[in-house]
């Protein structure tokens, strides 16, 4: 049977986050007339997880199925395109375990692929649900917790100028992403005590490039719950720091190959002259000031980010030509 929606949730150690996830899709409203599944992604997870969606799974009444993936390989981009070869869906919404759905949402990502068919993404407009009320002196920066409130009208995204979504309340059609987001990206997303991010960028590139438009959905609405460890500065600093060292390659990603070299002393320069600035204009306060020190951490991983990417393509090469040899 032809399945029209697939909700994908790739899950780490997800066991006391999930219940409230299944819990809201349960209670989604307007689906009467499609078929749709969940898929659990377990990316290697070390908790209770088998045993908490083997008892979903056993008193579970609703018409869509609950299916559990394990996925070995750690990192959300190989959980992600793992949901994606498991998924029957023509459609794949990802949702993290900890976003809540709207009760309407998936209805609402269906119907908004039915009158956009060049679209191969759509993404949420994510609320965010802070379990501490964050410091009004954070607002500048609460953006980077993946929340997307870019007003109600929905829009195309437009990379060079404003980047892409988190893959967070994103939806896909499967083909797109199959078709042409290699099953190996460069960026695998955070992995222990590494924030390097950037792997949703890089698939909704790919998607981006092979002439699929990118839009922004605030129809479909999803709350990312935001425990109060994520507010203090050492979270902040490795979630900016992470997100410095990722700029260098997802900018190379947009330009030609001929642009690259004018483009790479253009951004050393640019990015030294705001790393100055930001240092004159801040050096009193970076201490104190969280948004200061984060912004400050931000631009010199920004500076570095090229040796890093650099450094990090040598390590994965070595790596490929020793799996060979073996």
């Amino acid at each position: 049977m032809a399945i029209d929606f697939t909700v994908a949730i790739p899950t780490y150690n997800g066991e006391n986050r999930l219940p409230k996830v299944l819990e809201r899709l349960q209670n989604q409203i307007g689906v009467e007339n499609i078929t749709w599944e969940i898929i659990i992604v377990d990316n290697n997870s070390t908790d209770n997880i088998v045993k908490l969606i083997d008892e979903h799974q056993q008193k579970w009444q609703k018409p869509c199925p609950l299916k559990y993936i394990f996925e070995p390989k750690q990192g959300a981009a190989f959980a992600r395109n793992r949901a994606i070869i498991e998924a029957k869906g023509e459609l794949v919404g990802f949702l993290d375990d900890d976003n809540l759905p709207a009760s309407n949402w998936i209805i609402e990502a269906y119907q908004f692929a039915q009158t956009h068919k060049q679209t191969g993404a759509y993404a949420s407009q994510i609320h965010g649900c802070f379990e501490v009320k964050p410091p009004e002196h954070l607002k500048p920066i609460l953006f980077y917790l993946a929340i997307t409130e870019r007003g109600e009208t929905p829009h195309k995204y437009y990379p060079h100028r404003q980047g892409f979504p988190p893959t967070a309340g994103l939806v896909v059609r499967r083909n797109a992403w199959k078709d042409n987001v290699p099953q190996q990206l460069f960026l695998v997303g955070r992995i222990g005590s590494s924030m390097l991010g950037g792997e949703d960028a890089e698939a909704l590139f790919y998607i981006q490039q092979a002439g699929w438009e990118i839009w922004y959905n605030p129809a479909m609405e999803v709350e990312h719950i935001i425990p109060a460890w994520r507010l203090e500065k050492v979270y902040l600093l490795s979630l900016m720091r992470g997100i410095g060292l990722a700029r260098y390659y997802l900018r190379m990603l947009l330009l030609q190959t001929w642009q690259r070299p004018f483009a790479f002393f253009a951004y050393l320069l640019n990015d030294t002259r705001k790393l100055v600035l930001h240092f004159i204009r801040y050096r009193q306060a970076i201490s104190t000031d969280i948004v200061a020190a984060c912004e400050m951490e931000r631009l010199i991983s920004t500076l570095i980010s090229p040796v890093y990417i650099w450094r990090l393509k040598m390590q994965k090469a070595l790596v490929s030509i020793n799996n060979k040899s073996i």
